[in-house]
């Protein structure tokens, strides 16, 4: 059972950690590359900042965004914001979040976010923890996926083998981490069982798209190509 009330409390603590890492940058390392194709340190701490508000108007029963286009403005417009203000805007951003999140509601309710998805409202903070905690990952500032509290490493890949199960373009497919934790995914293409052997941060580097799964071991045919989130 989902216990968003924990959820929202590592919500915070994952801010906490991005906000304390965020301050010891300057202006022009925001203007630098990050991890994520196209976008600098800037668009990305844009978007996380928009993002909390998108999933206020979520639990709110708005839609996410305005359109996909409005979205990728508002990120391209605040991507060149100085540190202080960014900084702000986070900090702004996740109250309101933690703020909603903390009001009495009907957690159990079905909520709609992008592209006719949905979900049960309950799960909103840990999406949100996703957010917050991979993409501090993909600032590249010296967090990096072992930094992860292990309980999120997990319920993520449980989170994403879910999400491609029966995928048209996956195989079967067992995973298995060093610790001996297994899931499956996959089923929906020809071929397989492929079995992939790995550490959890690389299971979860390969899975989220932050990693390539050379470190993984495979056998039963190639590391299957799996489909952008």
């Amino acid at each position: 059972m989902i216990d968003h009330a924990h959820d929202l409390d590592c919500v915070r603590e994952a801010t906490e950690r991005l906000l304390t890492a965020v301050a010891e940058l300057d202006n022009a390392s925001l203007a630098e590359p990050s991890r994520l194709p196209g976008w600098t340190r800037g668009h990305v701490l844009a978007h996380l900042s928009r993002n909390a508000d998108a999933l206020v108007n979520v639990l709110e029963g708005r839609p996410m965004y305005a359109s996909a286009a409005a979205r990728d403005g508002d990120i391209e417009e605040g991507a060149a914001r100085s540190l202080d203000v960014q900084l702000s805007d986070l900090r702004e951003s996740a109250a309101r979040f933690q703020e909603l999140g903390a009001a009495p509601a009907d957690w159990a309710r079905t909520v709609e976010l992008r592209n006719g998805v949905t979900d049960s409202a309950a799960r909103v903070p840990f999406r949100r923890w996703a957010e917050v905690d991979l993409h501090h990952v993909d600032l590249g500032i010296g967090y990096e996926l072992e930094d992860l509290p292990a309980e999120f490493t997990e319920r993520e890949i449980d989170f994403l083998t879910q999400r491609f199960a029966r995928h048209k373009d996956v195989p079967s497919t067992g995973l298995t981490s060093g610790s001996g934790r297994a899931w499956t995914t996959g089923g929906g293409a020809p071929g397989g069982p492929v079995e992939v052997e790995g550490t959890a941060p690389d299971l979860l580097g390969w899975l989220a798209g932050r990693r390539d799964g050379s470190r993984l071991t495979v056998r039963g045919g190639d590391l299957p190509q799996l489909p952008p989130l």
